[in-house]
């Protein structure tokens, strides 16, 4: 019990895991009270530490690399979570709307996340949700739903923070599904240890209809490693991060994916605020003739696996533009209900009504389609087209789902005072974005 204990200290989801099981917890109605409990142990068993100046190194040789096991087959299509799945979300939801909520408008202004916000969700165990037991992750099986959910979830307290948490989680699932065996002997201690680090999936490029198959980032064989050069756009934690995986056209191969840490001789980052996502703080990442070792080449350099990261990372914004959009739903029922004109809720206007019904159908499509393709990549089995229809549903509906929240508080739609406009700048970028979280 004191091992348990003690390692609930350093992962409240891991904690959460065991606690589930608990049957005594529901019959005594416990669960919320515990949960809240075991966040504050979590909390205060950190101790903070500079991540400046960090060298990443293998703690121990590993003979293979380590990958989830492949979730089985079943004979039923059901997309119910389990009961494990389902107390994850409800953690990640209540640490969205306690923390992430309140946060974000000053966040948004900033932009910049709290560096005690970032610390927080560090302590819920995020960036290990993704890695193997057997390297000291939370994962034993691969987990795109339960990821689609708990992204979900942490963004209905809000999309750009909730891209802010998630982004280190982006390059240890990478390293877990894709690294080698000395690659996640280096890299992945890091993630499960006390103090994560900071870190970014980098695939975006400053350019009208931006391809992810037709990179302008280059990569070069010389010698024995790699020469990149390129410029990535809207990376999160782009200023902070330690670690990159950046995707780069590899000559006469097609486009690769590469590990940068930010320490790298020709490494460089500008501030890039954009229209949305402000919390996340995005940045341009510069690679001016970065030179990298032979190791730094993700997946040997596989077309398969550059092509699974993009669709990975498209379901990711599908999962964040969804909890968004609950976010936005849920915040205009109560609006529209006790809002009064002409003496009454304008809710009783078929047109408000109408309009809230559209809303709550559209996002019932989005969450569909996106947990359906989930599914699919779960169990191994091909997902691109149902992504394709999820992203679409995404880019298109999740946005009209904000245009619709501003319109619905008319004059309070358009001011700072309710975060609606905060949510509508923000589900603009689910159509727009590539990369930066993967499920």
């Amino acid at each position: 019990m004191t091992k348990l204990a003690d390692r609930a200290m350093g992962y409240g989801l891991r904690a959460l895991n065991h606690f589930a099981g608990l049957a005594l917890v529901d019959r005594l109605r416990l669960r919320k009270p515990a949960e809240r409990l075991l966040y504050r142990a979590a909390r205060g068993g950190f101790r903070s530490a500079a991540a400046a100046g960090r060298v990443f190194s293998a703690a121990r040789k590993l003979m293979q690399p380590e990958r989830p096991a492949r979730v089985g087959e079943s004979a039923l299509f059901d997309l119910t979570p389990t009961e494990e799945q389902r107390m994850l979300q409800e953690a990640a939801r209540s640490f969205a709307d306690e923390r992430l909520r309140a946060a974000a408008a000053q966040a948004d202004a900033a932009c910049a996340a709290p560096a005690e916000l970032l610390a927080q969700s560090r302590e819920l165990g995020l960036a290990a949700l993704g890695v193997p037991e057997a390297l000291g992750g939370t994962g034993s099986e691969r987990n795109a739903v339960t990821n689609v959910l708990v992204a979900e979830a942490l963004a209905h307290g809000d999309l750009g923070l909730a891209l802010a948490c998630l982004a280190p989680a982006a390059v240890s699932t990478a390293l877990s599904l894709w690294g080698d065996a000395e690659q996640q002997a280096k890299y992945l201690p890091a993630f499960t240890g006390e103090n994560p680090p900071a870190a970014a999936l980098a695939l975006m490029e400053a350019r009208p209809l931006f391809d992810p198959f037709a990179l302008e980032t280059r990569a070069r064989e010389r010698g024995d490693g790699y020469v990149l050069e390129g410029v990535k756009t809207l990376v999160p934690l782009a200023a902070s991060a330690e670690l990159f995986v950046v995707a780069a056209q590899l000559a006469e191969r097609g486009p690769a994916l590469f590990l940068v840490e930010s320490s790298t001789a020709g490494v460089s980052i500008e501030a890039e605020p954009a229209m949305g996502l402000r919390a996340a703080a995005t940045g341009r990442l510069r690679l001016d003739r970065v030179e990298l070792p032979r190791s730094a080449l993700l997946g040997s350099g596989e077309a398969r696996i550059y092509e699974d990261c993009v669709q990975l990372a498209r379901l990711g914004w599908c999962a964040l533009a969804c909890g968004t959009a609950q976010a936005v739903l849920d915040y205009v029922i109560p609006y529209v209900n006790e809002r009064e004109a002409f003496g009454e809720p304008i809710s009783h206007r078929q047109s408000v009504a109408f309009t809230v019904a559209d809303i709550a159908i559209e996002l019932e499509g989005l969450r569909l389609a996106t947990w359906r393709a989930a599914s699919r990549a779960e169990r191994g089995l091909p997902f691109a087209h149902e992504v394709a229809l999820a992203r679409r549903l995404c880019s298109d509906r999740g946005m009209a789902i904000g245009s619709h929240g501003v319109q619905l508080l008319g004059g309070h739609g358009y001011v700072k005072e309710h975060p609606v406009e905060r949510w509508y700048r923000d589900l603009r970028a689910a159509g727009l974005m590539e990369g930066a979280v993967l499920v």
